[in-house]
């Protein structure tokens, strides 16, 4: 289990306005609703373009961990059976995240086993708003030949700093791709805020009307260029 803390740096046009909690889930499948578990988590705090909180954890919810998860994550049964109980992990990550925005690379697919995790101790998350950085990369970079995280932040120039497939380090890109993109929309459109609303209503848009929306926002945006 990691905190760190990190103080923001305001000079970055990047993501500002509510903070944003990345987050990233490994799990023993891909569906809740068939019995699967969540084994690690890393939720990250961006804050004017700067992660600057983090709470990450392995978790033991007493499940079976298959061993071509472990052969892709590298998360064996060892090391969830020494977890801190999901009954102890899940509290404490809710209470993280808070009322903020949850983000996510394929946000549909975390939000839902935080969910389904949630409301297995009668808990249910507070969060205000979902982005989804693959939706978003999608429709602010479109033709890109993939949207995998790993081929997107090697387009984009990010680099892992340890083993993709763990909660961290997927989340730490995962940040970095929502940074970039708030830096992108800041620089190509003159928007001087890009905030976890603008986000939102980004990802609900096709990608072929996003270019006359951001124009239109940043007409709107006293802080534009």
């Amino acid at each position: 289990m990691q905190f760190e803390s990190l103080p923001p740096n305001e000079d970055l046009m990047q993501v500002r306005g509510q903070a944003i909690v990345m987050i990233d889930f490994e799990t023993t499948g891909l569906s809740p609703d068939m019995g699967d578990r969540v084994t690690e988590v890393a939720a990250l705090r961006i804050v004017d373009g700067r992660v600057v909180d983090r709470y990450v954890s392995l978790i033991n919810c007493a499940v079976r961990i298959p061993s071509f998860i472990t052969g892709l994550t590298g998360i064996t049964q060892a090391m969830v059976d020494g977890a801190p109980p999901v009954a102890q992990v899940l509290p404490r990550l809710l209470d993280f995240i808070g009322g903020d925005a949850l983000a996510a690379h394929n946000a549909s697919f975390d939000e839902k086993f935080l969910r389904a995790e949630s409301a297995r101790l009668g808990l249910a998350p507070a969060h205000q708003g979902l982005v989804c950085s693959l939706k978003l990369s999608r429709r602010v970079f479109p033709g890109l030949a993939s949207y995998k995280l790993g081929t997107l932040s090697n387009q984009l120039g990010i680099q892992f700093k340890s083993a993709a497939h763990r909660a961290e380090s997927d989340a730490e890109v995962a940040a970095q791709v929502l940074i970039h993109i708030g830096r992108h929309l800041g620089s190509a459109y003159g928007i001087g805020t890009v905030d976890s609303d603008l986000l939102v209503a980004v990802n609900r848009l096709s990608a072929a009307k996003v270019p006359q929306f951001l124009q239109k926002r940043a007409l709107a945006d006293p802080r534009g260029i």
